[in-house]
């Protein structure tokens, strides 16, 4: 069943609860929140489905997300030597499912994780999902409801912004085999279209100019990093009252080529381009 089949029974209890709350002391709705984050769990639903060339944000499912900390219990969790205080436990059946979770890695329940994925000591937050071949290098963190498509690498320390509030709007999506250098960050739902491959260092909000450079006039972007784009940091002089400052931006330098085999096209990109990872 797809998001939209599960919609059917979950949806209708999910919005009248989130439009008066007190219904969440009644078992039925109760219930229902509970059975979005076990389906979100299972991957048997997204916050955000692809759909054509778009992406479908689905209100109702991250309404349930936020109602799971009303609904969810404070609880010490004990593991091993750690204990932790909190509503949420982590992710259990990590073999029968065929993930790998490198110590400490953290995966919490309510995110989904394909078959084929290696979370290395990084966090995958509640509601986000991560495709098969994807690595969550050491210290990336995967914010919640953010979408991670398969054979993704997240470099060591890069942050993947969560977007919870408000319901409707979009969580980061980054799509299939793109690549994320080291300390990027990517938050307020950007999307990073297939294949691209993001520099070291690079900070991308819905504000920030992505700006391809390969022709003879600018063109930019923003909220979105068009498939197969080669991105580094850069910066562009604005004036101020005070004077002329340079504010950071994102340069689109170069295409990612179809022609080669992926792992074959991302080591000539890096070495054509020079960009660091």
């Amino acid at each position: 069943m797809s998001t939209e089949e599960h919609a059917k029974e979950l949806k209708p209890l999910i919005e009248a609860a989130w439009e008066n709350r007190d219904l969440l002391e009644q078992e039925k709705y109760a219930e229902a929140v509970r059975t979005v984050i076990a389906k979100l769990d299972s991957g048997e639903i997204r916050v955000c489905d692809p759909s054509g060339d778009e992406w479908v944000t689905h209100a109702w499912v991250k309404q349930g997300v936020l109602m799971y900390f009303v609904v969810a219990e404070m609880k010490v969790m004990e593991m091993g030597p750690y204990e932790f205080f909190d509503k949420i436990p982590l992710k259990k059946n990590l073999k029968e499912q065929g993930v790998r979770v490198v110590p400490p890695g953290t995966v919490r329940y309510g995110s989904h994780i394909e078959r084929g994925a290696v979370i290395m000591p990084g966090y995958v937050n509640i509601g986000a999902y991560v495709g098969s071949g994807t690595m969550v290098d050491t210290w990336a963190t995967v914010g919640s409801c953010a979408q991670i498509g398969k054979g993704v690498h997240l470099s060591g320390g890069v942050g993947i912004g969560g977007v919870l509030e408000p319901p409707q709007a979009a969580p980061v999506i980054i799509e299939d085999n793109a690549f994320i250098g080291s300390r990027c960050i990517v938050v307020e739902g950007v999307h990073i279209g297939s294949e691209a491959v993001i520099g070291a260092g690079v900070t991308l909000t819905a504000s920030t100019p992505i700006i391809d450079v390969t022709g003879e006039t600018e063109v930019i972007h923003k909220g979105k990093v068009p498939a197969r784009s080669v991105v580094i940091p850069g910066t562009r002089a604005k004036e101020f009252p005070s004077g002329t400052y340079n504010l950071p931006c994102a340069l689109i330098i170069g295409e990612r080529q179809e022609s080669t085999d992926r792992k074959t096209s991302l080591n000539d990109v890096l070495r054509k381009f020079a960009v660091q990872v």
